[in-house]
């Protein structure tokens, strides 16, 4: 229960894992967000999902628009928003995926 409760006052492990140079660990990062959509709150999920914008590899591109997609069933309209100021930069996979 305890990890639960870390979870909710300190994300930033969300960063230093999105910031790493291992490639599990970005892809960690973005999933772990999952745990924050379940609870209708989104920001992070777009905060790492703009971290991992350019990444290089296909792994992140499909978990990130797989989370981008989960986000927007809670929330379309700010998955909208997010799309609409990112478009251009996200790479293919990552935009199919988030439909």
């Amino acid at each position: 229960m305890g990890s639960a409760l870390s979870w909710d006052k300190d994300r930033s492990i969300l960063l230093q894992l999105g910031n790493s140079e291992d490639l599990w660990e970005r892809r960690i990062a973005i999933i772990a967000t999952w745990y924050f959509i379940r609870k209708e709150d989104l920001d992070w999920t777009f905060n790492i999902a703009y971290l991992l914008i350019n990444d290089k590899h296909d792994l992140i591109h499909k978990a990130v628009g797989w989370m981008l997609r989960e986000a927007g069933k809670r929330n379309e309209r700010a998955l909208i928003e997010f799309l609409e100021k990112n478009v251009l930069k996200m790479p293919r996979t990552m935009l199919t995926l988030c439909n």
